[in-house]
């Protein structure tokens, strides 16, 4: 936390320093920008982290406040930085495409009503592609390759997660081998004892008394064989146990009904003849979403779908938000949905889990109804395959959509050529009727777009403005004023 106060601070401060350095060299309205931006600027860095766009919204502001053409090198730092930190902080790019293209949009009307000339359209459009475009496509470039390092750590603890249970697993099945031969050993020498004991039994030189304790011993060696194999059939582990050929997806759902749990079943399609592996994997993801949603979101309602085509099946279990507060007691490792993962990916299929938008949890998982099927990849490789082929087109965006967007501004000046030339034509009439002392109210809204090839530069103190003789012309009119009052007009260049 105080990092990040440090960090806004310096921000704040570097936002603020060539405006205020430059705020002794302006003039005018100038200098009020530059003082209006110093409290701005603070809102902006304030907001920045949880309104990045609108943090970005305000050095535009000001830049076109005070050039429409955004060549004010004032902002230019303060514009590279806030676009790169929007970029950076932003998850969805579409917001910042549509507020880049209001931007440009609002260009055009600026262009014309206040500079009086078409071409500073372009010239703005390139002024932020460069100071706010490429920055902004770097900080998202620089976020999801951000991303894909930490895709990868989490890929890491997943692993060194799953190799655990991996290990723990076989404990587990080795601790169940030994006792099932603990079972088969004891268990044939009960049985042998329980046989002798059965002989001796039966023996005529034993009185009645001895007879009747062999027979006790007979009986207390077959009760401990039975209950041996009980003992030994506790530790069997989850993939040798059987499932029951009546426990069905209904009767799954029917009996979490019973226990109080808001479940609804809806299923399309027909459920027979599925393959071994994927009607072992259907019946572990419902019992294992079911139990995570009785322990996780007490009270919520879940909803189960099963709908089968010609290849696939697919298993959907959302449930709501929890009504109540979690069980308590109440721990989980991931352990289960690591295996039904690797479960779902041995029958072939895939699997997703994850919160929803409206705060529940969905687990859908796609399962192929043909045998033959071969496992797919993991949810991990394909997880970071996925976020490396992410990092690749954002790294192809960051080249291509600046070169896109510099090729359109270039093809823009040709309608704007064509345009503005049209605009700034002065007939030949009222270029006659114009006398020294006359005000600039009568002529074209736009002026040509810079004197012809070969002219002087106009004479000191005077401002001249050029236009053209007809359209597409070498030839221009120009007219000098001084303190908005004519003092000279000459045909300037030729045909």
């Amino acid at each position: 936390m105080r990092f990040s106060r440090l960090f806004d601070v310096g921000l704040w401060l570097v936002a603020c320093a060539p405006p205020v350095a430059a705020a002794t060299s302006l003039h005018g309205r100038e200098v009020i920008t530059a003082a209006v931006s110093v409290p701005l600027l603070g809102a902006a860095v304030a907001v920045s982290r949880r309104r990045p766009l609108a943090a970005l919204a305000v050095p535009v502001a000001l830049s076109l406040l005070q050039d429409v053409q955004m060549l004010t090198p004032v902002y230019w730092t303060t514009l590279v930085i806030f676009a790169y930190l929007a970029g950076h902080r932003t998850t969805d790019s579409r917001p910042a495409v549509w507020f880049f293209a209001a931007v440009a949009v609002i260009g055009l009307p600026l262009s014309a009503l206040v500079l009086r000339d078409l071409w500073g359209w372009p010239t703005q459009l390139l002024t932020l592609l460069l100071t706010v475009g490429l920055p902004w496509l770097a900080g998202r470039y620089r976020r999801q390759y951000a991303e894909l390092v930490g895709t990868g750590w989490r890929l890491a603890a997943r692993l060194e997660h799953e190799q655990r249970a991996v290990a723990d697993r076989a404990r587990i099945r080795e601790r169940a081998r030994i006792a099932g031969d603990m079972h088969d050993s004891l268990g044939h020498e009960l049985t042998l004892i329980a046989v002798r004991a059965g002989a001796l039994e039966l023996d005529p030189a034993l009185d009645s008394r001895q007879r009747a304790a062999i027979g006790e011993l007979r009986q207390a060696a077959g009760t401990a064989t039975e209950r041996l194999r009980d003992i030994i059939g506790v530790l069997r582990t989850d993939d040798e146990e059987p499932i029951s050929p009546d426990e069905t997806a209904e009767s799954l759902v029917e009996r979490a009904r019973d226990s109080g749990m808001i479940v609804t079943l809806e299923r399309v399609g027909d459920p027979a003849g599925l393959p071994p592996m994927v009607g072992l994997a259907v019946h572990r993801l419902l019992q294992e979403a079911l139990t995570n949603a009785a322990k996780h979101a007490p009270g919520a309602a879940v909803h189960t779908r099963l709908v089968r085509d010609q290849t696939t099946l697919r298993l959907t279990v959302l449930n709501a938000p929890a009504a109540a507060a979690s069980l308590p007691g109440v721990a989980s490792g991931g352990s289960g949905l690591l295996g039904l993962g690797e479960r779902v990916r041995l029958a072939g299929g895939t699997l997703r889990t994850g919160p929803t938008p409206a705060g529940g949890f969905e687990l859908v998982a796609d399962l192929p109804t043909v045998d033959g099927a071969s496992p797919r990849p993991s949810t991990s490789s394909m997880e970071l395959g996925r976020a490396r082929q992410q990092v690749r087109r954002r790294l192809l965006h960051t080249v291509v959509v600046p070169v896109a967007v510099l090729a359109g501004i270039v093809l823009l000046t040709i309608p704007i050529s064509v345009i503005t030339s049209s605009l700034s034509v002065l007939d030949r009439t009222s270029y006659e009727k114009l006398k020294v002392g006359d005000t600039a109210a009568q002529l074209p809204a736009f002026t040509r777009d810079g004197p012809p090839d070969d002219v002087p530069p106009p004479p000191e103190g005077q401002n001249c403005a050029y236009y053209n003789t007809k359209t597409a012309s070498s030839e221009a009119y120009r007219l000098c004023f001084v303190d908005e009052r004519l003092v000279s007009k000459t045909v300037v260049g030729h045909e």
